[in-house]
């Protein structure tokens, strides 16, 4: 299960995405009333016509990547897996609908669901969203499953090392620098997770702290730490970036202020890592692949080279596969 996308690159399913997706409290988590006003009367129609452009330069003749990758990524799994499970593709938000795909495993008879949801680094908008959706609709439908999750997987080593061949299919010699960008959140996000921790004096950039399992900024400096010691990185070799903010008070320092930064300090060569995502989708295609790279490259930057996702690698399938079999083994 991932986060979903519009149906087409068009104003009306772009809006109805939109809609479903910004109205969700743990994305947006302000009170009812100033979400509703925020979401529905500003955001929405204000993004719209940008978010259906970016979309329509985003989608192929397959449609959607996040959506394609996600039915490879089911067809491989389900070869693999073999004959003791039966593999579904479902979106939070959008199609293929979880609701749907609920009602078809329950009329089918099964007993056991395994939920995987699809972020290395646990979020209470991505991750716990997902989880609490399902467990609704479980509820709801008075589906009797017995539900497993995946838990996040970012510290997992063949995630790790599948990740790493993806940068070393390029030759690291050739960059100047290293980005791994993560998908950001409101800083206050991370303060509902740990209300008594200081996020400007956190060292969870340097180490994991006693706080940090469930802590995603914690998490993501984790998953860097490992990926650099796989590609023999240096500190001085990389920067962890945060992107896709709305506002100031989002998760620091901004990746599209980091390459600039670093062009400024003569990196004309950079190489992005997206460890926050499993599928290519819009964050790292448009965002990263095209907006930063032109605006790297208008600067006088010679490279700015995004690294692919996993989307239906086969060591990630591989990895998935062992994921999925300790948690069905865990009963």
């Amino acid at each position: 299960m991932n986060v979903g996308s519009p149906d087409k690159p068009a104003p009306g399913p772009v809006w109805v995405y939109l809609t479903e997706f910004l109205n969700d409290k743990r994305v947006i988590d302000l009170p009812w009333l100033l979400r509703k006003f925020l979401v529905n009367l500003i955001i929405i129609p204000f993004r719209l016509m940008n978010s259906t452009h970016l979309y329509k330069l985003l989608w192929t003749e397959r449609g959607s990547p996040l959506i394609y990758h996600s039915f490879e990524m089911k067809n491989k799994l389900q070869t693999l897996l073999g004959d003791h499970f039966e593999v579904f593709v479902a979106m939070r938000y959008r199609k293929p609908d979880y609701k749907k795909v609920i009602a078809k495993i329950k009329k089918a008879g099964y007993k056991r669901l395994i939920l995987f949801p699809l972020y290395p680094q646990h979020a209470m908008s991505t991750t716990e969203t997902t989880v609490v959706a399902v467990e609704n609709e479980l509820h709801r439908q008075h589906a009797d499953l017995e539900l497993k999750v995946v838990p996040q997987f970012y510290d997992n080593p063949q995630f790790i090392e599948t990740f790493a061949e993806k940068g070393l299919a390029y030759d690291l010699d050739k960059f100047d620098h290293v980005v791994f960008s993560y998908h950001g959140l409101p800083d206050r996000h991370l303060k509902k997770v740990h209300p008594a921790v200081d996020i400007g004096k956190c060292t969870c950039d340097q180490e994991m702290p006693a706080h940090g399992k469930f802590c995603y900024r914690a998490t993501c400096f984790a998953t860097t730490r490992l990926l650099a010691e796989k590609l023999n990185l240096r500190s001085e070799d990389y920067t962890v970036a945060f992107q896709s903010r709305l506002d100031k008070n989002w998760m620091a320092p901004f990746t599209d202020e980091v390459i600039l930064k670093k062009l400024k300090e003569g990196k004309k060569r950079i190489l992005v890592f997206a460890p926050a995502f499993v599928t290519d989708c819009l964050e790292t295609i448009i965002e990263i692949g095209d907006e930063y790279r032109e605006l790297f490259l208008e600067k006088g930057g010679e490279r700015l080279q995004l690294v692919d996702s996993l989307n239906s690698d086969d060591k990630w399938i591989r990895t998935m596969v062992s994921l999925i079999e300790e948690v069905a083994a865990d009963h």
